[in-house]
C-alpha cells in the first residue's frame, strides 16, 4: 500500500506521495520541517493548522490544500485521512485505507504534553510506519514541566551574576515550544528580565499566533534590545547561532541547548554548552514502543535513526514483523 521510490513513499491507490524527497505531481505534507517539506511539487495536502507555517517554507505560490485533522478524503482506490502527531504545530500522521486495510505513516512525533502543538492521537492500524528518531532504550524522557523549571532556574541565576541566558533550540518547534513552556512563568512573575528572540524564531511567531497558541511577550533581538536587557535576558536562538559573531551582542552569555541528544553528556560537551536540558520533539523509547503496542499493527516499518536495535527487540522479543524503510536521503 506505501512503496518506497527514489522519489520517496508513494501511496500507488491514491497516486501520491508522502513527504517526497523531490518535486512530484502530489505530495502529502506531516510538517513544516525543511526535510519534509520541499518546495516544487504541483499540489500540497496538509493539515490546516499547519498551512501558515508551510506558506513560509514552500513560497506563497505554492498549491495547498488545507486539510482538518480527521477529515476522510477519497483519492482514487484510497481513503486518505490527517490526524495530530504531536510533533510541532499542525503536524501529521498519515492514515490510508483500501479495502479494509489500514496503513500509518506517522511522520516525526512525540505523545509528551506541549502547549505548542496538536496532541498525539493513538490510532489502530495493520501495518504500520514509525520514525525511530531515538530508537535506543537510553533514551527515556523526564517529565517537561520539571525541565522547564530547571530553565527557569538557570534563568535567575544567570541574571543574578549580570549574565545574558541564551538558550538554543530549532526554529521551528523547539522555539516555539520553549516559549509557551515558560508562559506561566512569565506570568507568574519569577523572570527576571524579558525574553528576547533570534530573527529566524520571530519570523515564525505570526504563523502559531494565528492559530492561538499564546507566547509570552517576546522582543527581536537586536543591537538596541540587546543592550537594553543585556545581563537579564533570556534569549531564544536557533543552534546554529551559537559560537557565531551573533552572540557578542548579547554581553556575557550562559549558553544552553535544549534537545533530545543532550541525554546524552557526551553531545552537550561536543556542543560546548554550559547546560544541556532533555527536552525533544521526537518520541522516546518507551513512546515508541507504546504507540506500537496502542497500534495493534501486524507489520511495523521504522525509518530514521537507531532502527536496529528496536527492529530486533520486536521481532525477539515481541514477534512483529518488522521492516526498515528509508525515508529521506542518506537514510540506511
Amino acid at each position: 500500500m506505501v512503496i518506497r521510490t527514489d522519489a520517496g513513499l508513494y501511496v500507488p491507490e491514491a497516486d501520491l506521495y508522502i513527504d517526497p524527497l523531490r518535486p512530484v505531481h502530489r505530495a502529502v505534507v506531516t510538517h513544516g520541517h525543511a526535510d519534509h517539506a520541499r518546495r516544487g511539487s504541483e499540489h500540497y495536502l496538509a493539515a490546516a493548522s499547519g498551512v501558515g507555517i508551510l506558506r513560509k517554507r514552500l513560497g506563497d505560490e505554492a498549491r495547498i490544500e488545507a486539510i482538518a485533522f480527521g477529515e476522510r478524503r477519497r483519492l482514487g482506490g484510497a481513503t486518505l485521512s490527517l490526524h495530530p502527531a504531536g510533533h510541532i504545530l499542525g503536524s501529521a500522521q498519515v492514515r490510508i485505507e483500501v479495502g479494509g486495510e489500514v496503513w500509518l505513516v506517522t511522520g516525526d512525533y512525540k505523545r509528551t504534553p506541549d502547549a505548542s502543538a496538536e496532541p498525539f492521537e493513538s490510532l489502530r492500524c495493520h501495518t504500520l510506519i514509525s520514525e525511530c528518531t531515538f530508537g535506543l532504550p537510553v533514551y527515556r524522557w523526564p517529565e517537561p514541566d520539571g525541565v522547564f523549571r530547571e530553565i527557569e532556574r538557570w534563568w535567575v541565576e544567570n541574571a543574578a551574576e549580570g549574565r545574558t541566558t541564551l538558550l538554543c533550540g530549532y526554529s521551528l518547534g523547539k522555539a516555539q515550544r520553549l516559549l509557551a513552556g515558560l508562559l506561566p512563568f512569565m506570568e507568574g512573575g519569577g523572570a527576571p528580565g524579558t525574553i528576547l528572540v533570534h530573527g529566524a524564531v520571530d519570523e515564525l511567531l505570526p504563523a502559531y499566533r494565528a492559530e492561538g497558541i499564546a507566547f509570552p511577550p517576546t522582543e527581536r533581538v537586536s543591537v538596541e534590545t540587546a543592550r537594553e536587557h543585556r545581563g537579564a535576558a533570556l534569549v531564544v536562538a536557533p543552534p546554529s547561532a551559537a559560537g557565531t559573531a551573533w552572540v557578542r551582542k548579547l554581553g556575557p552569555v550562559s549558553v544552553g541547548f535544549a534537545s533530545g541528544w543532550m541525554r546524552i553528556r557526551g553531545r552537550r560537551r561536543r556542543r560546548s554548552g554550559d547546560r544541556g536540558f532533555v527536552l525533544s520533539d521526537h518520541v522516546d523509547w518507551d513512546g515508541l514502543m507504546a504507540t506500537i503496542d496502542e497500534s495493534g499493527a501486524e507489520r511495523v516499518g521504522l525509518t530514521h535513526g537507531q532502527t536496529g536495535t528496536a527492529m530486533r527487540y520486536l521481532t525477539e522479543e515481541r514477534g512483529l514483523d518488522t521492516f526498515a524503510i528509508a525515508t529521506r536521503e542518506g537514510d540506511a
